[in-house]
């Protein structure tokens, strides 16, 4: 095991011009390699299975940065501004940051939306080494599609808000341009574009995304493999359930990278 000795809190500029805020972990005895860690909508750098994941790998030597996508924790832009495109942006902002950084191998974590802004990322950045996807969105506009209705989908079209529920109670709104760059951030188009190993962990009791998403993403790539945990939610509130995601992913990650 190996002692973390460094946590620092980084800023960085995408090629837009917007902030972004990281978390950079190392261990004690510092290496080349790093996982670059990507929540999911309406979430966090802080969230509770990356952190979870990061503390993991740095006791193994491999260093971590979690990131909070624009438009959500500290890092610029509002919630409702945000898109895969721009997600995707920060994910590319973030790679390149860590290579400036004289990282030498990169892996990429992303879960839920951070999925479909790593995969988009994977799919254009040479600088990768292996991707992990955490119950992935695959294709959003899919999912809207078939939750809302024609006259739904109207409706978000005229008026541009959609609720987006939190557990707070207060929902925050998603904007038109949300759905209209999601039919052009097609993650089963996208993923034939990327070469290097892909590992999927997704549970088949996910009701926020259909495990159908990534049993058809999972052929789209060169090299990946789907891993399945019987009876997980999106959320992996069943802490066994969550335990194996973690270290499913973190191995897949140390395999490449340690």
């Amino acid at each position: 095991m190996t002692e973390l000795i460094m946590e620092q809190k980084l800023f960085l500029s995408t090629s837009s011009g917007d902030k972004l805020c990281g978390m950079l972990s190392q261990p004690k005895d510092m290496s080349s390699s790093v996982v670059l860690l990507v929540h999911g909508h309406s979430s966090n750098k802080k969230t509770e299975n990356l952190v979870k994941i990061s503390e993991f790998l740095t006791s193994r030597g491999v260093s971590t940065f979690r990131i909070d996508l624009y438009g959500h924790g500290e890092s610029s832009g509002n919630f409702e501004d945000a898109t895969i495109s721009k997600a995707a942006e920060s994910v590319l902002a973030a790679i390149e940051f860590l290579k400036g950084k004289g990282f030498t191998k990169i892996g990429l974590i992303g879960s839920s939306y951070g999925g479909i802004a790593s995969i988009v990322a994977a799919s254009r950045s040479k600088n990768l080494v292996a991707l992990g996807l955490k119950s992935p969105v695959s294709n959003y506009a899919d999912l809207y599609k078939n939750r809302l209705s024609r006259e739904e989908l109207q409706r978000w079209r005229e008026t541009n808000t959609q609720a987006y529920p939190q557990v707070t109670g207060v929902d925050l709104n998603l904007r038109y341009s949300f759905f209209e760059d999601a039919i052009i951030n097609d993650g089963y188009v996208t993923a034939v574009k990327i070469k290097v190993p892909v590992l999927i962990v997704h549970g088949d009791a996910d009701i926020d995304v259909p495990i159908s998403q990534s049993q058809k993403l999972v052929k789209q790539f060169a090299n990946g493999k789907l891993e399945v945990i019987h009876g997980a939610d999106h959320r992996y509130s069943n802490p066994a359930h969550a335990e194996k995601m973690r270290k499913l992913l973190s191995d897949f990650m140390l395999k490449y990278l340690a």
